[in-house]
């Protein structure tokens, strides 16, 4: 099934000269479910980058020295999301200017007022829904399409949803670009301009979300679109001081559902951009009560 169409009608991307320039080259070895990078080995890794993926020695350097930071926070914890972090270049995702930063702890402008999130809470958000090959997860917030690609490998069943427009549009180019280079994993990956607030009805329901804007209550329908079991990551709190909750939905055997949280930084405050909303086309305050 094709799961590339970008629902924004007609309007074209034109390619946005603030991003990183896309190589000539093609990836050198097709996309595979069983390619493995080496976890042991920074030189190893690099020659098999280089090898495999055609990629450039300096970032896949930085991109292994921040692994072996996150697995040693506990940020990363199991061989699925080691591997997806060590798969997805991030410098792909970054604004040109700020390519030197790319695998820094920090989070990181991509205009339009919002930002890529650290390495960090992208590891351990992602982690704790603990994506299954072949779930299907939907991602609020697309920004960069950082968070989205990094999903692509751990499921081919990938939706995310921007609300910005133009830079919905930007994102849609950068996956396309990468695809055309011979990153077909990223073919998984189903895109959308709309107010995430309302989830993708058309679509659902889904396995895991991942919301990455904060808001200060959980959004009924991302939770009626949730499947029985499945899990919620999501920034809750008033702007700037959000908690990232792990929301379980758990259904007894009688049918009845509960709903279990849970802090996956056990009390830290992680700020992220709000959530906010449109009216008609206009993007328009936050989802906040």
């Amino acid at each position: 099934m094709k799961r590339r169409t970008f629902l924004l009608g007609s309007v074209g991307f034109l390619f946005d000269a603030t991003l990183p320039r896309p190589a000539s080259a093609a990836v050198p070895q097709p996309y595979s479910w069983d390619l493995l990078p080496p976890m042991e080995s920074r030189d190893a890794f690099i020659s098999w980058g280089v090898k495999t993926r055609g990629e450039d020695p300096k970032f896949l350097g930085e991109r292994f020295d921040r692994f072996r930071i996150l697995v040693a926070n506990r940020d990363v914890w199991n061989e699925a999301n080691k591997r997806a972090f060590l798969m997805t270049p991030r410098e792909e995702f970054c604004l040109k200017r700020n390519l030197d930063r790319a695998y820094d702890n920090a989070y990181l402008d991509i205009g339009y007022g919002v930002t890529i999130s650290g390495p960090h809470v992208v590891g351990r958000m992602t982690s704790s829904i603990d994506v299954q090959r072949g779930e299907k997860v939907l991602e609020i917030g697309t920004g960069s399409g950082y968070q989205s690609a990094y999903l692509a490998h751990l499921t081919d069943k990938v939706w995310t949803i921007e609300i910005i427009r133009p830079l919905a549009e930007r994102t849609r180019g950068v996956y396309d670009a990468l695809i055309e280079r011979g990153y077909s994993e990223f073919k998984s990956i189903s895109t959308k301009n709309a107010d995430g607030y309302y989830g993708w009805q058309e679509a659902a329901p889904f396995d895991k979300i991942i919301v990455t804007c904060g808001i200060d209550h959980i959004p009924p329908p991302l939770l009626q679109q949730l499947t029985p079991n499945g899990i919620m990551v999501i920034p809750v709190g008033p702007p700037g001081a959000q908690h990232i909750l792990k929301v379980i939905k758990q259904q007894a055997g009688d049918g009845s559902i509960t709903v279990a949280r849970s802090d996956i930084y056990n009390g830290r405050i992680v700020p992220f951009v709000p959530f906010t909303k449109l009216e008609g086309d206009r993007i328009i305050g936050t989802h906040n009560q």
